[in-house]
C-alpha cells in the first residue's frame, strides 16, 4: 500500500518537473495566465482533474 502511494507521487513528481524542464519560459507563461484565473474557475479545474484521476485510477485497478 505505501509503496503504491510513493510511486505514484513521484510519478506525479516526475510529471509535474517535465515543463519546466522542457519549456521554463512557456512554464512562466502558464503560471502567469494561471494567477489571473478567478478562483471558481481553479476550484472547477481542481474538480475535473481529481475526478479524472479517480476515473483513470478506477479503470486501471
Amino acid at each position: 500500500m505505501w509503496q503504491d502511494l510513493l510511486a505514484a507521487v513521484a510519478l506525479v513528481l516526475v510529471i509535474e518537473g517535465m515543463l519546466p524542464f522542457v519549456s521554463p519560459q512557456r512554464y512562466r507563461q502558464t503560471l502567469e495566465a494561471v494567477t489571473k484565473l478567478e478562483d471558481r474557475n481553479l476550484r472547477t479545474i481542481g474538480f475535473v482533474s481529481m475526478m479524472a484521476g479517480v476515473i483513470l485510477l478506477y479503470l486501471v485497478r
